[in-house]
């Protein structure tokens, strides 16, 4: 089977309903309360990925059992002290940057050495900015020079609680030092810029020793050491990031419709939907309900006839992060010119993706202007490709693969699109979703 795709030619209009993946971040975050969790804990929709499944052998090398049946996924937790460290251990993030910083606050008690390993995408990324808070606590690390993959810890069973100020916007540094924090003695104090709080929603469900007071610009977070964790049964809601392309698909397709249901639309996860509205894209939130911290909704979605250019608010950008790519295909279609800012955080994801935005957008034949951290983008409304286009060499970043199928069919031409096991990181069934709206 070729590891690429062809698409010729535009999606035709379409009126569906679909279900999304399982949402990555909550999917990765249960499997690891409930490893420590004192008893079994149960999630259906949990997301059948690279990234979860990464973390459910990681947790199975600590001696915790996983039994899978269909779409229920089974884990026996031993308790907040009940991981089996052993000398040598060597585990794998994989492609998992989420999995990889936050695995390491929750084996921070571990006295044997543990190597961490990732994929060559994980292991060109910044580790320092999590080993050096976690070391505070009384962990020590070996990093290479360039502070990336791969790394050793060791830690304390004497973890002392430390103050931290988190200022990059980084939620899994964030989480990180609020898992090792569960472990250490007296009370942790964390200061941290907005970022995504699925960790801090997770731990107040479980009813444990933390509280937060949010603040306009950032958050304060005071955790206790944790006894027990108990166990938690958990519907993984559909995640918005997934959504994300089929959102712009259907903005920028002529004449359609969609209506996308059971999506986490966590405040701090909702950029783009705030973005796109000022754009005049046509969103509405059904359905909304709360289910354990986190809201839920179904989303519809109208086709746009006419898109607005936007000079985006950088206090957006955190809510965002992971879906910029996408949201400048909308700036492509806009009548006038867009511009994005503060963004230089994105060329340390999976791949440079401030840059491969720009590439896209040049390819396509839109005009940009690209800093370090910046990005102004000539929309042109009556955009249409009449050329062969080909998307490679990325570090096969799911995000660059997705994103050049929705612009395959959203503007046209003839695209090759290499790399399609890129998705199975974090939405296997992606093109399936795109087969149920257009045959490709």
């Amino acid at each position: 089977m070729p590891n690429h795709i062809i698409i010729k030619k535009k999606i035709a209009s379409f009126k569906k309903k679909i279900f999304v993946s399982g949402d990555k971040s909550i999917s990765i975050r249960w499997v690891l309360f409930a490893s420590i969790a004192s008893g079994i804990s149960r999630a259906r929709n949990l997301l059948i990925s690279e990234d979860v499944l990464a973390a459910i052998n990681i947790i199975k090398k600590f001696g915790i059992k996983v039994v899978q049946k269909k779409n229920l996924f089974i884990i026996f937790g031993k308790g907040i002290d009940g991981y089996n460290f052993r000398k040598n251990t060597v585990i794998n993030a994989g492609n998992s940057a989420t999995l990889g910083r936050l695995i390491l606050g929750l084996i921070i008690n571990s006295t044997k050495k543990i190597k961490l390993v990732g994929d060559k995408s994980l292991s060109r990324r910044d580790f320092k900015r999590v080993a050096s808070p976690l070391s505070r606590f009384g962990a020590r690390f070996k990093l290479k020079k360039n502070f990336s993959l791969p790394l050793t810890i060791q830690g304390s069973k004497n973890i002392n609680s430390i103050k931290y100020h988190e200022t990059r916007g980084s939620a899994q540094c964030k989480s990180a030092v609020m898992l090792a924090a569960m472990r250490a003695n007296g009370t942790t104090y964390i200061k941290a810029k907005k970022s995504r709080d699925h960790t801090e929603k997770m731990m107040s469900d479980l009813s444990l020793p933390i509280k937060v007071i949010k603040r306009k610009n950032y958050d304060l977070i005071r955790i206790k050491k944790v006894k027990k964790v108990r166990t938690i049964n958990y519907n993984i809601p559909s995640d918005i990031s997934s959504s994300a392309f089929f959102i712009v698909l259907t903005a920028l397709s002529k004449n359609s419709e969609l209506l996308i249901k059971n999506v986490n639309i966590n405040r701090s996860r909702i950029g783009i939907i705030t973005i796109l509205k000022k754009m005049g894209v046509n969103i509405l939130l059904q359905n909304k309900k709360i289910y354990r911290g986190e809201e839920i909704a179904d989303i519809k979605i109208k086709s746009s006839k006419s898109i607005k250019p936007i000079n985006c608010p950088t206090s957006l950008n955190a809510s965002a992060i992971d879906e910029f790519l996408i949201i400048f295909l909308v700036a492509a279609k806009a009548n006038g010119n867009s511009y994005f800012k503060g963004l230089a955080e994105l060329d340390k994801k999976e791949s440079p993706r401030l840059k491969w935005g720009s590439k896209i957008l040049n390819k396509m034949g839109i005009k940009n202007i690209r800093t370090k951290n910046s990005i102004k983008i000539f929309g042109n409304p009556n955009l249409k490709i009449d050329k062969k286009i080909i998307i490679n060499n990325y570090l096969k970043d799911h995000r660059v693969f997705m994103t050049s199928v929705i612009a395959a069919l959203s503007f046209g031409g003839l695209w090759e699109i290499h790399d399609s096991k890129a998705i199975r990181t974090s939405f296997p069934n992606f093109l399936n979703i795109i087969n149920q709206l257009n045959k490709l």
